[in-house]
């Protein structure tokens, strides 16, 4: 692979990367806001979560159509919290690599001159 496409592909990482770090910063602020956290942390990570485990043993949700929409609504209370915990992850991740890629870039600019 010649030197200038290998910068081309680091540069296309990096920029990648940066895009996960956005995400992650996007997602701090979105769990320091105080509506998200009223609406979103407390209302639907928490107190929703335990009222449908509640209907869960309640006599009036036991036919297998409201036990399966339950299990279905408190799946999407994990997906929604996993996928903003992988966001917050990757975007750790993407920061320690720009520094990695940063130095490659470096490295690699040196050589070409």
């Amino acid at each position: 692979m010649s030197t200038d496409n290998a910068i081309k592909e680091i540069e296309i990482s990096k920029k990648d990367a940066e895009k996960l770090v956005d995400d992650a910063r996007a997602v701090n602020r979105l769990l320091k806001n105080r509506d998200f956290k009223r609406v979103i942390t407390e209302g639907f990570f928490e107190k929703e979560a335990v009222r449908l485990v509640l209907l869960k043993s309640d006599p009036n949700f036991q036919s297998p159509e409201d036990q399966a929409s339950l299990l279905t609504a408190m799946d999407g209370i994990g997906v929604l919290r996993h996928y903003l915990q992988t966001r917050l992850v990757l975007g750790d991740q993407a920061s320690a690599s720009i520094e990695d890629l940063d130095a490659e870039l470096e490295e690699l600019r040196e050589e070409a001159e």
